[in-house]
């Protein structure tokens, strides 16, 4: 009889059903070929990001990682698993764009178990609605003390600063530079952003 390898033994669930409720545990099972991310127990299948996306996120990594040299902060991209762990659940994990850490307790292998202080995430028409509501509502309810959503197309980046629990949005377009509140004296300029 042939023996086993080990990865005929881990065999990993192809595509969840979208009636169930999953947690982090599950997620863990899932085809390691596909992206997803777990929101209050509901997956989300991800789609490979456009080049432009990644044009985006390439210099938001640049900026923010130049500035945050030699300092206590860091900045990650996707994909990095970010658990939202619930008081009693632990049934969320999403993948943004871009996050600053600056509490490297909350680091774990693959990403970080708790609400990291920055979130930036690039809209796409497949995750537009995601990121405006459900992640906007999951981000303030968890922590994060701040978020971005960046617009490619409308070339707008809206700011979500937590002041009491509760998110307070500034618009900022192309030719202005956004202040990064959680870096004292940190701004980017969008033009450089937003550059063809």
């Amino acid at each position: 009889m042939e023996k086993e390898n080990d990865k005929d033994l881990k065999v990993k669930e192809a595509i969840p059903d979208y009636e169930k409720k999953y947690t982090y545990s599950d997620y863990l099972t899932w085809d390691d070929d596909q992206r997803w991310e777990l929101i209050d127990g509901v997956p989300f299948l991800m789609s490979a990001p456009s080049v432009r996306h990644q044009a985006i996120s390439g210099r938001f990594h640049l900026k923010l990682g130049n500035f945050l040299e030699d300092k206590p902060c860091n900045v990650y991209y996707a994909p990095f698993d970010v658990r939202l762990a619930m008081e009693t659940t632990d049934d969320t994990v999403v993948q943004p764009d871009l996050v600053v850490i600056c509490d490297k307790a909350i680091m774990m292998k693959t990403g970080c178990q708790a609400a990291p202080d920055m979130v930036i995430e690039i809209l796409s028409p497949s995750t537009s609605i995601r990121d405006r509501a459900l992640k906007l509502e999951l981000y303030q309810r968890t922590g994060v003390r701040e978020y971005w959503i960046v617009d490619p197309e409308e070339k707008l980046v809206h700011t979500h600063i937590l002041d009491n629990g509760r998110y307070y949005i500034s618009c900022y377009t192309e030719t202005d530079k956004a202040p990064v509140h959680i870096l004292d004296g940190f701004e980017i300029s969008l033009a450089d952003i937003f550059a063809e």
